[in-house]
C-alpha cells in the first residue's frame, strides 16, 4: 500500500488488534513504533516484524500519564500515521462504576489520543501528509448494558474523529475511525462455547472478528488507497442482525 519511508505509531500495539495493526503496516512498508507497558511482549512484536524483514522499534508509555505521553510522541518522531488503539474496558452498570473507573475510561480512551494528536498532528500539517485511525468500538453507536462509561469515552472519540478531520483536511491530513464488533482476544477465547455462541450470534455473520480482520481494515484507511477518505467512522462488526 506504499508505506515505504513512513512512519507508524500503533498504541496498544503489543496485543490483539494493536498487534496485527502493527504487523500488517510493517509489511506494507511502515517503520512501525510499537507502543504498550509490557517490555517484553513489545520486543517479541519488534522481533515479529523484523524476522518478515520490517522495521519496528518499542517504547514503552503509561497513557494514563501526561509526560509519558509527551515523551512517547518526542521519542516517535516524525509520525506520519498514528493508530490510537490503546484503551481500557470495564463492563458495569452505573450504580456500580467508581469515580476512579470513569476517570481511568476517559483518560485513556479519549484524553490520551487528544494529546498524542496535539502532539503529532502539527509535524503531519508541516509536512503536508498524514493519517490518524482511531480505534473505536460498535457499543458506541449501539446501546448495550454495561457498556456505559467504555461506550461514552469512545463515542467521544468519534465525535473527536469528524472534528479533527474537518481542522486538518486541507493540510492533507486524513482522520478516521474503525468501530470493531465482537473480536477474538484472549477473554473470548476463555468464554465457554455457550457465551461464546451467544456473543457471535450478535453479529448477521454469526461469529466473531479475528484480529487481523480488523487491523485490514484500519490499515487501509491508513494508506493512501484511503486518500478521499475523511471524518469516517467505518464498522468493523460482522453486520447488525434483522430484527424479527
Amino acid at each position: 500500500m506504499g508505506m515505504s519511508g513512513l512512519t507508524a505509531l500503533v498504541t496498544g500495539g503489543t496485543a490483539g488488534i494493536g498487534r496485527a495493526v502493527a504487523v500488517q503496516l510493517a509489511r506494507e512498508g511502515a517503520e512501525v513504533v510499537v507502543h504498550g507497558r509490557d517490555a517484553d511482549r513489545g520486543a517479541s512484536v519488534v522481533a515479529e516484524i523484523e524476522t518478515a524483514g520490517g522495521s519496528a522499534r518499542f517504547v514503552r508509555a503509561d497513557l494514563a500519564d501526561s509526560g509519558d505521553i509527551k515523551r512517547l510522541a518526542q521519542e516517535a518522531g516524525d509520525v506520519d500515521v498514528l493508530i490510537n488503539n490503546a484503551g481500557i474496558y470495564k463492563f458495569l452498570p452505573t450504580s456500580d462504576m467508581t469515580e476512579d473507573l470513569l476517570d481511568q475510561h476517559m483518560s485513556l480512551n479519549t484524553k490520551a489520543p487528544y494529546l498524542l494528536v496535539k502532539a503529532l498532528a502539527p509535524g503531519m500539517v508541516q509536512r503536508g501528509r498524514g493519517s490518524i485511525v482511531n480505534i473505536s468500538t460498535l457499543a458506541a453507536a449501539v446501546p448495550t448494558k454495561g457498556t456505559g462509561m467504555y461506550s461514552a469515552s469512545k463515542a467521544a472519540l468519534e465525535q473527536l474523529t469528524r472534528i479533527w478531520a474537518a481542522e486538518y483536511a486541507e493540510h492533507g491530513v486524513r482522520v478516521n475511525t474503525v468501530a470493531p464488533g465482537p473480536t477474538r482476544t484472549p477473554g473470548t477465547d476463555a468464554m465457554d462455547a455457550v457465551t461464546l455462541k451467544a456473543v457471535a450470534d450478535t453479529t448477521a455473520m454469526r461469529r466473531i472478528a479475528e484480529p487481523e480482520e480488523v487491523a485490514s481494515a484500519v490499515t487501509f484507511l491508513a494508506s493512501h488507497r484511503a486518500s478521499y477518505i475523511t471524518g469516517t467512522v467505518l464498522e468493523v462488526a460482522g453486520g447488525r442482525p434483522a430484527i424479527g
